[in-house]
C-alpha cells in the first residue's frame, strides 16, 4: 500500500515511493485518507507519465540494475522498444550518478532520447552510451529512454 500522504516524508521521499511503486507494477492502493488530499499529493499520485509506467502493456517490473551503496539505479523494459530509468539518491548528500546501457539493457551503439516523467519533458539532448544524472538527498529522477539508432 502506498503510504503517499500520510505524513513522515518529504515532497521528495514521496516522489521515490510513488516512483518505486510504479516501476514494481504494483497496484495503486492509495494508504492515505483521500478527503484530505492536497494538491502537492496529487501531483504525486495523479502523475499520468508515472501510472502509465506502471500500466505498460508488457508488464514487466523493473530490477535494480546498480547498487552504489545508498545510490541506486533501477530500470525495465517497457512496450515499444522503450526502457524505464529510475534513479534513487537514499544518501543525505547531493550526488552524481550514472546509468550505463550494459547495465540497462540497451545495446552500447544505441542513441536514446529522454523523457523525464517527473519533470513532464523532453530532454534536449541524446544520451549514447549511459546516462548521468544528479539527484539532491533523498531523491529520484525517472525518464523513459527511445532509441532513435
Amino acid at each position: 500500500m502506498l503510504e503517499v500522504g500520510n505524513g513522515g516524508m518529504s515532497h521528495n521521499e514521496y516522489m521515490v515511493h510513488f516512483s518505486l511503486w510504479a516501476i514494481s507494477k504494483a497496484p495503486l492502493l492509495l494508504g492515505c485518507d483521500l478527503r484530505n488530499l492536497t494538491s502537492d499529493i496529487m501531483s504525486i499520485v495523479g502523475n499520468n507519465e508515472i501510472i502509465a509506467v506502471n500500466q505498460d502493456f508488457l508488464g514487466i517490473q523493473a530490477k535494480k540494475v546498480q547498487n552504489f551503496g545508498n545510490k541506486e539505479v533501477w530500470a525495465g523494459p517497457l512496450f515499444g522498444n522503450k526502457v524505464v530509468v529510475l534513479f534513487v539518491n537514499r544518501q543525505y548528500k547531493n550526488v552524481s550518478m550514472p546509468a550505463l546501457w550494459d547495465d540497462i539493457g540497451i545495446p552500447r551503439n544505441v542513441r536514446c532520447t529522454a523523457r523525464d516523467l517527473w519533470q513532464h519533458q523532453d530532454l534536449n539532448k541524446t544520451y549514447h552510451g549511459r546516462m548521468t544524472m544528479y539527484l539532491t538527498s533523498h531523491s529520484c529522477k525517472m525518464f523513459v529512454l527511445t532509441p532513435i539508432s
